[in-house]
């Protein structure tokens, strides 16, 4: 019993340490001519353009799935999402693997940018100004001002539609039964 505690304590512990190595940490891609930022929290790997099948009679920006080492995820293209003009894949384009309401999702990005420490204090809320015209701001929850420029930070939670994330599961459950 003893023993079971100490493993439970060591764990939360090894948790906290974690939480605290990514505070403050973001993967900033760039889509356009803006840089975004993620929390390092929601990254579970960055991986290079694959093979996706699409899924029929979804939102454009779900551009299908991916096998991932025999997990299939859905994938989202992050500049459809923000209502920019699509743009053709590159040998820069890459897929930020992402764990967000308990699902794993892949965002198709232009162009990796760096992991980027970003204080709490340099990160201000978004303009309200403007917001119909920019698609992508509903999705932003601050802007940090950092050496290269401004990083708009992204909420992951924002940018995934669950309703998205459940049809693109049902397929991946259709495709695991078949």
């Amino acid at each position: 019993m003893a023993e079971e505690l100490l493993k439970n304590e060591e764990a939360e512990q090894d948790e906290l340490l974690e939480d605290d190595t990514q505070k403050g940490k973001f993967m900033t891609f760039q889509t356009g001519k803006e840089f975004f930022g993620i929390s390092i929290s929601y990254v579970n790997e960055i991986i290079a353009m694959q093979p996706i099948a699409a899924i029929p009679e979804v939102d454009d920006y779900v551009k299908g799935l991916i096998n991932l080492r025999g997990k299939i995820i859905p994938v989202i293209d992050v500049r459809v999402r923000f209502k920019m003009e699509p743009c053709e894949y590159t040998d820069r384009t890459c897929i930020i693997v992402i764990d967000v309401k308990s699902t794993t999702v892949g965002l198709i990005v232009e162009k990796i940018a760096e992991v980027d420490t970003i204080a709490d204090d340099s990160v201000v809320p978004p303009p309200t100004l403007g917001r119909k015209e920019h698609e992508h701001n509903k999705y932003v929850y601050g802007l940090a001002r950092t050496e290269d420029g401004v990083k708009l930070l992204i909420d992951p939670e924002k940018l995934i539609k669950q309703d998205d994330i459940e049809t693109a599961m049902e397929e991946v459950r259709k495709e695991e039964q078949s």
